[in-house]
């Protein structure tokens, strides 16, 4: 059974980081898509951030110089370096692991940008 979990997020002040964690029970991790997507209050999903298995990675532009996605394919992990949060990158933040038609989901962390 596929089982995505996220961890890391919490209240932080405008320009502060945080770094947020997915860990994946999933078999062959390296060959599925990893991605964070958010969903802010009265807003749509939105993709965050994705990495491929070989490292390639794609950022929103709201979040390029700031954010920094990596996976460790011998851990079954990911991770979302933030730096300088905005207010507007208040958010659950879900983890996805994607490979051809199918996609999990984690049920998603909390992160509070706050002064």
């Amino acid at each position: 059974q596929v089982q995505l979990v996220e961890s890391g997020g919490d209240l932080v002040q405008p320009g502060g980081s945080l770094t947020l964690s997915c860990a994946a029970s999933i078999r062959s991790f390296s060959t599925y898509s990893m991605a964070w997507y958010r969903r802010a209050p009265g807003k749509q999903r939105e993709l965050v951030a994705q990495i491929f298995g070989v490292g390639i990675t794609n950022y929103a532009d709201s979040v390029k110089g700031r954010f920094t996605i990596s996976r460790d394919n011998a851990k079954n992990s990911m991770t979302l370096q933030m730096n300088n949060l905005k207010l507007e990158d208040a958010a659950v933040y879900y983890c996805s692991a994607m490979r051809g038609t199918t996609t999990y989901w984690g049920q998603g962390t909390q992160v509070t940008v706050s002064s």
